[in-house]
């Protein structure tokens, strides 16, 4: 609880270190978003918001989507492979899956949106700046190797420095 109080009191002070604004494919072009992330001293806080993802009617139609930051510097590709450019995970230390350093926790959309946050200490801010942050079409299952089987990408930002 003492930690979330301070946390709260951080960032109602502090601008974002870094931001990536998040467009989707042409398949989801509806999709927009942003990535924001946080030097806390002790680690990075990643908090990620997106809407207009397909709201499907009924119960039980909420999804959940992959998340990573990708080692690539680019959001293009083909209409095959949208955002290929953007490589794989951003793996620094080459460790298997889920212990990629840009491996997230994953998004849950409801009502065709999504918010979501998490410290980390897998990287600091300055290491993915000009790096990219991927969303998924499903969500990443943290073992199938390499990448967690997360499905094709949907949408994309590239991560870059915020001035203060």
């Amino acid at each position: 609880m003492m930690e979330s109080r301070v946390l709260g009191r951080v960032l109602a002070r502090l601008k974002p270190d870094a931001a990536a604004p998040i467009r989707g494919s042409e398949q989801y072009p509806w999709i927009t978003g942003e990535m924001l992330l946080y030097d806390v001293g002790y680690g990075t806080l990643v908090v990620t918001a997106i809407q207009g993802y397909p709201v499907r009617s009924g119960t039980c139609t909420g999804e959940v989507l992959g998340l990573h930051i990708h080692e690539g510097g680019a959001c293009s590709g083909t209409a095959q492979e949208p955002f290929a450019d953007a490589g794989g995970h951003y793996n620094r230390d080459n460790c298997p899956h889920p212990e990629h350093a840009g491996d997230l926790p994953p998004l849950f959309v409801g009502n065709g949106r999504a918010w979501g946050a998490v410290l980390t200490t897998r990287f600091r801010v300055e290491e993915v700046i000009g790096r990219t942050v991927i969303i998924h079409s499903q969500a990443d299952d943290f073992r199938t190797q390499p990448a967690g089987d997360s499905g094709s990408r949907i949408a994309c930002g590239v991560i870059r420095p915020v001035k203060q």
